[in-house]
């Protein structure tokens, strides 16, 4: 039988090839690669699964927190580098991987896992769901109607150019400003930094992108923005894309001079902006909102709560009002039924077995409802949840829903 556990460390190469081939990458790492790839080596946060000698699967999970809907943060246990080796599917092994992991998870103490799925049908069976969306545009620059001669910020403010080092000393704090601000939003650790600016190399080095910074009168960085340019030219004419990796921002100020500082590089004829939220101000921006076209929209963080009264009892909620909610896990780790008693002044979420439910759903879907971007009276004409008391739908959207959507910038 193939042997799933925590790898050791004098396995991390034979674990690194087989994650390699399973993501259709070139099997053998550089020693580069290498080096860089077992910084993420924490003993018992990798799991492979090995037949004979050979590890023919791999799971990572590691450390990480989400911010809650109001700015609170919960522990997470966030999962990546899931994969099975072509000779090895339709065996279970994921299945095995993943019950090691969230038992551990929630004998740990974290409130939920997350994870990034690359094909949508296959987590929904442990309990995951989408709780986050994102949205990609391309601007055609030369219909969107922006002085093309650049932004001079009315503020006082001001654009810089920056090299990685000032990103790696800058942007950890920019960061942790933005996140604590936005629900969805998750950590990022030292080796975030230095993968996004170079200093480390997973998969082969790409070209190096630029990066500016937005600076507010008081000469405080409130945004910053990282993105790369190609060099197409046609009939001695330029035709040139910026690719925006990632732009984060503290006020919409900042963000509007940071989206046409972009759009207003010579040559730049089109910007794609990369991930962002499905409600991002960025068509807003423009005086002609049709120059941004959706290029992607998908699912993309993917929550699985692991304690229900945790995480109801972290978020915040505008109105006020009382559920009793049925939760239904087939994986046995958070089901159960709870009366949730919310207002803005904190909320209470308690086991019951003395009251009869107004409203069931599965704990896959209470993770977008949990992170304020789902509507439970969608769910219902879904078949998804399943109202067991009149108007329960339209009580739990109005304490549950909010008015911005959650975003998750980042990819792990």
């Amino acid at each position: 039988m193939t042997d799933v556990r925590p790898i050791q460390e004098a396995e991390f190469a034979d674990w690194h090839r087989a994650l390699n081939t399973g993501f259709l990458r070139e099997p053998t790492p550089t020693a580069e690669q290498h080096e860089a790839r077992r910084l993420q080596f924490v003993p018992g946060r990798l799991l492979g699964a090995f037949d004979g000698d050979r590890c023919v699967a791999t799971f990572r999970s590691f450390a990480q927190e989400l911010t809650a809907v109001g700015g609170a943060v919960v522990p997470a246990d966030a999962i990546s580098n899931v994969t099975v080796t072509p000779t090895h599917r339709r065996r279970g092994l994921l299945t095995r991987m993943m019950s090691q992991d969230l038992a551990a998870a929630q004998e740990r103490g974290d409130v939920v896992a997350t994870l990034i799925a690359a094909e949508y049908p296959i987590y929904g069976r442990y309990g995951f769901g989408p709780a986050t969306w994102m949205t990609e545009w391309t601007v055609d620059v030369l219909r969107s109607g922006l002085d093309p001669r650049g932004p001079v910020p009315a503020d006082g403010g001001r654009i810089d150019l920056i090299d990685a080092e000032d990103v790696r000393k800058l942007g950890p704090e920019l960061h942790e400003r933005v996140r604590r601000a936005q629900p969805g939003a998750v950590s990022r650790d030292e080796v975030w930094w230095r993968l996004a600016t170079g200093d480390l190399d997973f998969i082969g080095k790409r070209p190096e992108p630029f990066y500016a910074v937005h600076r507010a009168p008081s000469g405080e960085v409130d945004g910053m923005v990282s993105y790369g340019c190609d060099d197409n030219w046609n009939d001695k004419q330029p035709h040139c894309t910026a690719a925006v990796n990632w732009l984060l921002a503290t006020t919409p100020a900042a963000e509007r001079a940071l989206w046409h500082y972009v759009c207003s590089i010579d040559w730049v004829t089109q910007v794609k902006s990369g991930w962002r939220s499905p409600d991002d101000l960025l068509p807003y921006f423009l005086p002609d909102p049709r120059a941004a076209r959706i290029t992607t929209q998908a699912d993309w963080l993917w929550v699985r709560i692991l304690d229900v009264v945790r995480a109801m009892e972290a978020r915040t909620y505008d109105g006020e009002g009382s559920l009793v909610l049925e939760v239904v896990d087939r994986q046995g780790l958070a089901g159960g039924r709870f009366r949730l008693e919310a207002s803005p002044e904190g909320a209470s979420c308690t086991p019951t077995a003395a009251q009869s439910a107004e409203l069931t759903l599965d704990v896959a879907d209470l993770a977008g409802v949990w992170l304020g971007g789902e509507s439970v009276a969608r769910l219902v004409a879904l078949e998804r949840a399943r109202e067991d008391r009149a108007g329960a739908a339209r009580v739990a959207d109005a304490l549950l829903r909010t008015s911005g959507r959650p975003w998750c910038p980042d990819l792990f």
